[in-house]
């Protein structure tokens, strides 16, 4: 018994070596890739503006701001990637692609995100730090660019790491709206083995878990040694 299940997985990582089948995985997740970044640089890009937005002191405005971040915060992704794709496109008549949509709803999504991350780091910085500034005869944008946005970046790029991780993780959604990225590559390759090697979907999915994995470890590394040189 213990060597036919030895031989039935063999049989099922067989399948990566078959014609084109690994290369074609890393085509999509080089897709997926690719959403995922273009995605993060409008989002950290935007949420940066939103977070300063949201530290103003107009009741009104920041009114707003809470409700856009509640909005998709309670909103799941793929709720709103079925409203970009197909409200957007039958609604009002705009040609979306699911790529489009998904840069679409993942840039508004990581706005929010990061703009709520950008806010919690700008007001995290002691008060005495402006005062400080304004004893120096500093002007208030000096100060927030030599004193304040130094500290907040300092605060701020370990919470950020984390947040491109979520997003790449949250990629694997645009399979339904026709995104051939890495995970719709694996279900072709499992539904064009299914009667040759049943068990191909152990090989495949474990790849594609192999593949996110790899990819959002080398950021949690690298949000864990930007803390140890900022503690430096």
């Amino acid at each position: 018994m213990h060597s036919s299940v030895l031989e039935s997985v063999s049989s099922a990582f067989s399948v990566l070596f078959m014609g084109r089948n690994f290369v074609r995985l890393l085509g999509g997740l080089g897709v997926t890739v690719s959403i995922a970044a273009v995605s993060v640089a409008l989002s950290i890009f935007f949420g940066t503006l939103f977070g300063m937005i949201m530290t103003v002191r107009n009741r009104a405005v920041r009114a707003v701001c809470r409700v856009y971040l509640e909005f998709m915060r309670i909103m799941p992704q793929m709720v709103l990637l079925f409203m970009a794709y197909y409200g957007l496109t039958r609604t009002l008549g705009i040609s979306l692609s699911g790529t489009g949509a998904s840069i679409l709803v993942f840039t508004l999504w990581g706005t929010a995100e990061m703009g709520d991350l950008v806010r919690g780091a700008l007001q995290s910085v002691p008060a005495h730090q402006y005062e400080s500034g304004r004893a120096l005869g500093l002007t208030e944008r000096q100060i927030f660019a030599h004193i304040i946005l130094p500290q907040t970046l300092r605060r701020l790029v370990p919470l950020s790491m984390n947040l491109v991780t979520r997003m790449i993780k949250t990629t694997s959604l645009v399979v339904f709206v026709g995104v051939i990225e890495v995970v719709k590559i694996g279900q072709q390759i499992i539904e064009a083995n299914r009667l040759k090697i049943p068990s191909a979907s152990i090989a495949i999915y474990a790849t594609i878990f192999f593949m996110y994995f790899i990819v959002c470890w080398v950021f949690s590394l690298l949000a864990s040694w930007l803390e140890k040189r900022q503690k430096e």
